[in-house]
Protein backbone atom coordinates (compact mmCIF):
# COMPACT_ATOMS: atom_id res chain seq x y z
CA UNK A 1 0.00 0.00 0.00
CA UNK A 2 1.55 3.44 -0.84
CA UNK A 3 2.19 5.04 2.14
CA UNK A 4 2.66 8.73 0.00
CA UNK A 5 6.14 10.49 -0.04
CA UNK A 6 8.41 10.07 2.91
CA UNK A 7 9.42 12.98 4.86
CA UNK A 8 12.99 14.27 5.23
CA UNK A 9 14.63 13.77 8.92
CA UNK A 10 17.13 16.31 8.55
CA UNK A 11 14.03 18.98 7.80
CA UNK A 12 11.87 17.44 10.29
CA UNK A 13 14.85 18.37 12.76
CA UNK A 14 15.28 21.55 11.60
CA UNK A 15 11.86 22.34 11.55
CA UNK A 16 11.53 21.50 15.24
CA UNK A 17 14.26 23.33 16.60
CA UNK A 18 13.18 26.80 14.84
CA UNK A 19 9.56 26.58 16.11
CA UNK A 20 11.25 26.02 19.51
CA UNK A 21 13.62 28.68 19.37
CA UNK A 22 10.55 30.66 18.41
CA UNK A 23 8.57 29.65 20.89
CA UNK A 24 10.85 29.88 23.97
CA UNK A 25 9.69 31.98 26.96
CA UNK A 26 12.48 31.33 28.87
CA UNK A 27 15.46 32.90 27.42
CA UNK A 28 17.16 29.42 27.08
CA UNK A 29 20.10 29.70 25.06
CA UNK A 30 20.48 27.34 21.46
CA UNK A 31 22.22 24.48 23.40
CA UNK A 32 19.58 24.28 26.21
CA UNK A 33 16.66 24.24 23.66
CA UNK A 34 18.51 21.67 21.53
CA UNK A 35 18.81 19.57 24.84
CA UNK A 36 15.53 19.55 25.81
CA UNK A 37 14.71 18.21 21.74
CA UNK A 38 16.84 15.33 21.96
CA UNK A 39 19.42 17.30 19.55
CA UNK A 40 23.08 16.78 19.87
CA UNK A 41 24.66 20.14 20.34
CA UNK A 42 26.69 20.09 16.98
CA UNK A 43 23.71 19.44 14.45
CA UNK A 44 22.05 22.30 16.66
CA UNK A 45 24.77 24.62 15.84
CA UNK A 46 24.62 23.49 11.90
CA UNK A 47 21.05 24.04 11.80
CA UNK A 48 21.35 27.47 13.29
CA UNK A 49 24.44 28.35 11.75
CA UNK A 50 22.58 27.61 7.81
CA UNK A 51 19.29 29.05 9.48
CA UNK A 52 21.22 32.60 10.55
CA UNK A 53 23.09 32.16 6.91
CA UNK A 54 19.88 32.51 5.28
CA UNK A 55 18.34 35.62 7.28
CA UNK A 56 15.58 32.88 8.94
CA UNK A 57 17.03 33.43 12.66
CA UNK A 58 19.38 36.08 13.67
CA UNK A 59 22.19 35.64 16.89
CA UNK A 60 21.29 37.04 20.21
CA UNK A 61 23.10 37.92 23.45
CA UNK A 62 23.60 34.88 25.69
CA UNK A 63 23.97 31.66 22.95
CA UNK A 64 20.11 32.64 22.13
CA UNK A 65 18.58 33.24 18.68
CA UNK A 66 15.38 35.34 17.49
CA UNK A 67 13.15 35.68 14.38
CA UNK A 68 15.39 36.74 11.13
CA UNK A 69 14.40 39.47 8.78
CA UNK A 70 13.52 36.72 6.09
CA UNK A 71 10.95 35.07 8.44
CA UNK A 72 9.64 38.10 9.34
CA UNK A 73 8.60 39.09 6.07
CA UNK A 74 6.97 35.55 5.56
CA UNK A 75 5.24 35.85 8.29
CA UNK A 76 3.68 39.30 6.72
CA UNK A 77 2.83 37.36 3.73
CA UNK A 78 0.39 34.70 5.76
CA UNK A 79 -3.05 35.13 5.78
CA UNK A 80 -4.87 32.72 7.95
CA UNK A 81 -8.15 33.48 5.54
CA UNK A 82 -6.35 32.55 2.57
CA UNK A 83 -5.20 28.81 4.33
CA UNK A 84 -8.81 28.58 5.26
CA UNK A 85 -9.63 28.88 1.58
CA UNK A 86 -6.86 26.93 0.47
CA UNK A 87 -8.02 23.99 2.74
CA UNK A 88 -11.77 24.52 1.93
CA UNK A 89 -11.80 24.82 -1.47
CA UNK A 90 -11.51 21.25 -2.55
CA UNK A 91 -13.96 20.10 -0.48
CA UNK A 92 -16.30 22.56 -1.32
CA UNK A 93 -15.98 21.68 -4.81
CA UNK A 94 -16.59 17.95 -4.21
CA UNK A 95 -19.64 18.89 -1.93
CA UNK A 96 -21.61 21.25 -4.40
CA UNK A 97 -21.04 18.36 -6.89
CA UNK A 98 -22.53 16.11 -4.95
CA UNK A 99 -25.67 18.31 -3.13
CA UNK A 100 -26.10 20.23 -6.91
CA UNK A 101 -26.54 23.43 -5.67
CA UNK A 102 -24.78 26.48 -5.65
CA UNK A 103 -21.95 26.28 -2.48
CA UNK A 104 -19.95 29.55 -1.36
CA UNK A 105 -16.98 30.19 1.12
CA UNK A 106 -16.60 33.99 2.72
CA UNK A 107 -14.99 36.04 5.29
CA UNK A 108 -15.75 39.21 7.13
CA UNK A 109 -13.88 42.14 6.07
CA UNK A 110 -14.70 46.04 7.22
CA UNK A 111 -18.24 44.73 8.23
CA UNK A 112 -18.59 43.19 4.67
CA UNK A 113 -19.31 39.46 3.36
CA UNK A 114 -16.17 39.14 0.91
CA UNK A 115 -17.03 36.01 -1.05
CA UNK A 116 -13.60 33.95 -1.54
CA UNK A 117 -15.28 30.79 -3.63
CA UNK A 118 -17.98 30.01 -5.38
CA UNK A 119 -18.64 26.75 -6.94
CA UNK A 120 -21.38 24.37 -8.03
CA UNK A 121 -24.53 23.83 -10.24
CA UNK A 122 -26.19 27.17 -11.17
CA UNK A 123 -22.87 29.17 -9.45
CA UNK A 124 -23.10 31.25 -12.37
CA UNK A 125 -26.31 32.18 -12.48
CA UNK A 126 -25.72 34.02 -9.21
CA UNK A 127 -24.71 37.55 -8.85
CA UNK A 128 -22.03 37.04 -6.18
CA UNK A 129 -18.50 36.15 -7.54
CA UNK A 130 -15.38 35.54 -6.10
CA UNK A 131 -13.91 38.59 -4.84
CA UNK A 132 -16.87 40.75 -4.30
CA UNK A 133 -18.58 42.23 -0.93
CA UNK A 134 -21.81 42.23 0.47
CA UNK A 135 -23.88 42.99 3.37
CA UNK A 136 -23.44 40.93 6.14
CA UNK A 137 -26.97 41.31 7.78
CA UNK A 138 -28.99 39.80 5.03
CA UNK A 139 -26.60 36.84 4.10
CA UNK A 140 -26.51 33.28 5.67
CA UNK A 141 -22.65 33.70 5.69
CA UNK A 142 -22.83 37.52 6.95
CA UNK A 143 -24.88 35.95 9.65
CA UNK A 144 -22.67 33.20 10.55
CA UNK A 145 -19.90 35.75 11.13
CA UNK A 146 -21.61 38.65 12.54
CA UNK A 147 -23.03 35.82 15.36
CA UNK A 148 -19.58 35.12 16.59
CA UNK A 149 -17.88 38.28 16.80
CA UNK A 150 -16.55 39.54 20.04
CA UNK A 151 -19.72 41.13 21.82
CA UNK A 152 -18.31 45.15 21.37
CA UNK A 153 -17.59 44.21 17.72
CA UNK A 154 -21.50 42.83 16.98
CA UNK A 155 -22.74 45.92 19.22
CA UNK A 156 -20.82 48.41 17.17
CA UNK A 157 -22.22 46.98 14.25
CA UNK A 158 -25.84 46.57 15.45
CA UNK A 159 -25.56 50.41 16.55
CA UNK A 160 -25.06 51.18 12.83
CA UNK A 161 -28.61 50.31 11.91
CA UNK A 162 -31.58 50.22 10.97
CA UNK A 163 -30.40 48.64 7.62
CA UNK A 164 -31.73 49.02 4.16
CA UNK A 165 -34.21 46.31 2.95
CA UNK A 166 -33.07 44.05 -0.21
CA UNK A 167 -36.71 42.60 -0.31
CA UNK A 168 -39.57 42.31 2.18
CA UNK A 169 -37.88 39.67 4.00
CA UNK A 170 -34.40 41.63 5.10
CA UNK A 171 -34.38 41.98 8.70
CA UNK A 172 -33.89 45.78 9.05
CA UNK A 173 -34.44 46.31 12.76
CA UNK A 174 -30.91 45.84 14.93
CA UNK A 175 -33.26 44.33 17.37
CA UNK A 176 -34.63 42.04 15.82
CA UNK A 177 -31.37 41.05 14.12
CA UNK A 178 -29.65 40.99 17.47
CA UNK A 179 -32.32 38.29 18.53
CA UNK A 180 -31.78 36.45 15.08
CA UNK A 181 -27.39 36.42 15.76
CA UNK A 182 -28.50 35.14 19.23
CA UNK A 183 -30.15 32.56 17.62
CA UNK A 184 -27.63 31.44 15.05
CA UNK A 185 -24.72 31.38 18.01
CA UNK A 186 -27.09 28.93 20.09
CA UNK A 187 -28.22 26.69 16.86
CA UNK A 188 -24.64 26.92 15.31
CA UNK A 189 -26.37 27.81 11.95
CA UNK A 190 -27.56 30.66 9.88
CA UNK A 191 -30.50 31.12 7.30
CA UNK A 192 -30.77 33.38 4.67
CA UNK A 193 -34.96 33.23 3.65
CA UNK A 194 -34.96 35.63 0.35
CA UNK A 195 -33.38 38.43 2.21
CA UNK A 196 -31.21 39.20 -0.27
CA UNK A 197 -32.76 38.18 -3.51
CA UNK A 198 -36.35 36.59 -3.69
CA UNK A 199 -36.15 33.30 -5.06
CA UNK A 200 -33.46 32.45 -3.04
CA UNK A 201 -32.52 30.69 0.06
CA UNK A 202 -29.64 29.37 1.93
CA UNK A 203 -27.87 28.26 4.86
CA UNK A 204 -24.88 28.67 6.01
CA UNK A 205 -22.16 27.44 8.94
CA UNK A 206 -19.06 28.45 10.51
CA UNK A 207 -15.69 27.37 9.74
CA UNK A 208 -13.38 27.03 13.19
CA UNK A 209 -9.62 27.52 12.91
CA UNK A 210 -7.49 25.30 15.35
CA UNK A 211 -7.90 28.03 17.92
CA UNK A 212 -11.91 27.88 18.30
CA UNK A 213 -12.01 31.31 16.12
CA UNK A 214 -14.71 31.64 13.37
CA UNK A 215 -12.80 33.24 10.30
CA UNK A 216 -14.75 32.11 7.50
CA UNK A 217 -18.26 30.56 6.95
CA UNK A 218 -19.51 27.95 3.88
CA UNK A 219 -23.39 28.11 2.63
CA UNK A 220 -25.51 26.68 -0.03
CA UNK A 221 -27.61 28.22 -1.83
CA UNK A 222 -30.78 27.25 -3.72
CA UNK A 223 -33.83 27.99 -5.55
CA UNK A 224 -37.11 27.88 -3.73
CA UNK A 225 -37.76 25.37 -6.17
CA UNK A 226 -34.33 23.26 -5.30
CA UNK A 227 -35.37 23.57 -1.94
CA UNK A 228 -38.15 20.46 -2.33
CA UNK A 229 -35.62 18.43 -3.69
CA UNK A 230 -32.94 19.20 -1.18
CA UNK A 231 -33.89 19.85 2.28
CA UNK A 232 -32.07 22.18 4.80
CA UNK A 233 -31.73 18.86 6.92
CA UNK A 234 -29.93 17.10 4.12
CA UNK A 235 -27.66 20.62 3.31
CA UNK A 236 -27.11 21.41 6.73
CA UNK A 237 -25.57 17.96 7.74
CA UNK A 238 -22.93 17.94 4.66
CA UNK A 239 -22.12 21.46 5.30
CA UNK A 240 -21.41 21.08 8.66
CA UNK A 241 -19.17 17.71 7.67
CA UNK A 242 -17.07 19.87 4.88
CA UNK A 243 -16.60 22.60 7.47
CA UNK A 244 -15.24 20.37 10.52
CA UNK A 245 -12.66 18.43 7.43
CA UNK A 246 -12.11 22.10 6.81
CA UNK A 247 -11.28 22.81 10.47
CA UNK A 248 -9.17 19.22 10.64
CA UNK A 249 -6.93 20.15 7.93
CA UNK A 250 -5.85 23.45 9.12
CA UNK A 251 -5.14 21.56 12.83
CA UNK A 252 -3.23 18.80 11.12
CA UNK A 253 -1.76 19.70 7.61
CA UNK A 254 0.68 17.24 7.76
CA UNK A 255 -1.87 14.78 7.20
CA UNK A 256 -3.38 15.85 4.10
CA UNK A 257 -1.52 13.87 0.85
Amino acid sequence: MRQGTPPIAALGRSLALLEAILSDREGRSVPAIAESLGLPRATAHRQVSTLVAEQFLVRMPGGRAGPGPRLLALLNMVDEKQVIVAAAAPLLHRLAERLGCLVQLGTLENEMVTYRVKTGSGAGDVFTRVGMQLEAYCTGIGKVLLAHLPTAEREAYLATGPFPALTSRTITDPERLREELAAVRQQGFARDNEEIAEGLICVAVPVHSPGGTVLAAISATRSIAEAARLPDETVLAALRQAAGEAGARLAAPAAQH
